[in-house]
């Protein structure tokens, strides 16, 4: 008899630590709430956005016209500051050679990523080989802003939700780098 409530003691316990656990989770997830990250690839500019509203605006460069920027939505897959670049037979450690610059944002389609340049005057152009590049102090506060399991939205034409974003963007809206 003793031992059946000992048990039951226990599983009481156990039970109330994992609802414990779980009520932890939940309220950690809705503190920081899901940005998304909207890319535009006709203007070359990127938008950090949380409910709705812009948060900043980064320009950027986008894949050159043999090598285009892929279209459609995506998540953030990993975050890694000061990449390594691993690309033909070469491996580039992080430093100023670096095309990755510092930070790495890889994207759930492979070998896509936001990412750092050590060619800041190729931002604002069509000259990556897809990814989306930025300077390295823009890619850095990018970093900060976002989690792995955001979205990423890849636009290829203008929609009237970018049209919005990118035009508040050119009148000083949205805090962003212009």
């Amino acid at each position: 008899m003793f031992k059946t409530e000992e048990q039951i003691r226990k599983m009481a316990t156990l039970t109330g630590v994992l609802l414990m656990a779980a009520a932890e989770a939940l309220a950690q997830e809705k503190q920081q709430p899901a940005r998304r990250i909207i890319v535009s690839i006709p203007d070359r500019k990127l938008a950090v956005m949380e409910a709705g509203r812009v948060l900043r605006i980064f320009p950027t460069a986008v894949g050159a016209p043999k090598s285009p920027s892929p279209a459609g939505a995506f998540k953030i897959v990993d975050r890694i500051p000061d990449p390594t670049w691993y690309t033909k037979g070469r491996i580039v450690p992080p430093g100023k050679s670096n095309p990755l610059g510092t930070r790495w944002l890889g994207l759930s389609v492979k070998g896509y990523g936001i990412h750092g340049t050590n060619n800041p005057a190729s931002v604002g152009h069509n000259a990556s080989h897809g990814c989306i590049r930025m300077r390295n102090h823009d890619v850095e506060q990018l970093f900060e802003m976002v989690s792995v399991g955001d979205a990423v939205e890849l636009y290829d034409e203008a929609t009237p939700e970018t049209g919005q974003i990118f035009a508040a963007a050119a009148v000083g809206v949205g805090g962003g780098t212009q």
